[in-house]
């Protein structure tokens, strides 16, 4: 049996669909799984034990490429991946997307049963026009996670548990302790963290979205208060355009932390996120990563909706006031502050951290 899992982005998307594909592994423990993606997220489903082939989507760069120079390059990268899309025909294929850039790849790929649910779901863009067997639409105030799992479920593939599998191997763990112990990522230039040393907790105050955003000021004052109040180390996670940020926001701390954004591949930063005691982060895809591990999470949330997009689990809190406007889903406040964010105070966040009783964790002294 041949199987195409479609779910191109983004991480938090691809990180809530892997019970999805552990569940069809386990229904289906011969079939041959391939999983179509797009770059960015493709790291997190590279080397999994539950897939036997991984088809990349460059469509951003190849959009990008069209009007330049490379123009012939990126239409042949388009024909190949068109041909290698095409050179299986699928038993089954499930277009988890929903979205038209995954209708049209669902409408190319070669298959007997095409998979999704049928119109009526938020955001679908007429996706379902290229599925030949379609499930009755579901609320989108479930969890994303489990509304994957509702589509698998309607295919009558039973889920026993929720498993992620990430595929973290042991040489991530080893760059991330390398990493850890190399001072040239803080202000102060003594300031490592062996394999040895007591808890450590990660941070991630950067987000794709402007109304997700806190301010530079308080997650400053948390680290610092995380220093002087619990005894443990702290760490900035990142991608490379937040560097210049999260330095600002060192900038304005009394104590020392490392930054390691745009410092660790995706597999990296889930290795990193296994170590820390607690994750402390914006609604954004490092979020789910962490959770996939395993790792306590305490989340900001203001303009979108936990229980939506939230870390996935028991053992994870959210931080969110909820002012009248919220969830508003907008990329940008129309407002003069970010009202829902602005509301959400230091303390707030560590009430909830405080309420995780975290094992290994020191108190709050």
């Amino acid at each position: 049996m041949n199987i195409l899992i479609i779910k191109l982005s983004a991480i938090g998307d691809v990180i809530h669909t892997l019970p999805s594909l552990n569940a069809v592994r386990g229904r289906f423990p011969d079939a041959r799984i391939t999983w179509v993606v797009e770059e960015a997220a493709a790291p997190l489903i590279q080397g999994h034990r539950a897939l036997d082939r991984v088809l990349i989507s460059k469509r951003k760069r190849w959009i990008r490429g069209l009007g330049g120079p490379n123009r012939r390059r990126r239409l042949l990268e388009m024909a190949r991946f068109i041909r290698d899309l095409r050179d299986t025909r699928y038993d089954l294929v499930f277009d988890f997307q929903q979205l038209l850039k995954s209708g049209v790849l669902a409408g190319l790929a070669r298959g007997n049963r095409k998979i999704g649910f049928g119109k009526g779901m938020q955001h679908m863009e007429k996706s379902y026009l290229f599925l030949n067997r379609t499930f009755p639409p579901v609320s989108m105030e479930h969890h994303a996670l489990n509304r994957y799992l509702m589509l698998v479920e309607a295919a009558g593939i039973p889920v026993r548990e929720i498993v992620y599998d990430l595929p973290v191997e042991e040489d991530d763990r080893k760059a991330v302790s390398k990493l850890l112990g190399r001072p040239e990522y803080t202000h102060s230039n003594s300031y490592t963290i062996r394999d040895s040393d007591p808890a450590f907790v990660a941070l991630n105050p950067m987000a794709q979205w402007e109304s997700k955003l806190w301010r530079n000021d308080r997650f400053a004052e948390l680290a610092d208060r995380l220093i002087l109040d619990y005894g443990v180390r702290v760490v900035f996670t990142g991608g490379p355009g937040d560097v210049p940020m999260i330095a600002d926001i060192q900038s304005r701390m009394d104590g020392a932390a490392l930054n390691l954004a745009g410092r660790t591949s995706l597999k990296q930063l889930a290795a990193l996120y296994e170590r820390a005691r607690c994750v402390i982060t914006t609604d954004t895809g490092p979020m789910h990563l962490a959770a996939a591990v395993g790792t306590p999470v305490v989340a900001l949330f203001g303009p979108t909706a936990p229980w939506r997009t939230g870390p996935f689990g028991a053992g994870h809190r959210v931080v969110r006031l909820g002012p009248a406007c919220s969830p508003c889903f907008k990329r940008r406040c129309p407002r003069p502050h970010r009202l829902c964010l602005e509301m959400v105070t230091v303390s707030d966040v560590l009430k909830e951290l405080n309420r995780l009783n975290i094992r290994g964790m020191p108190t709050e002294r």
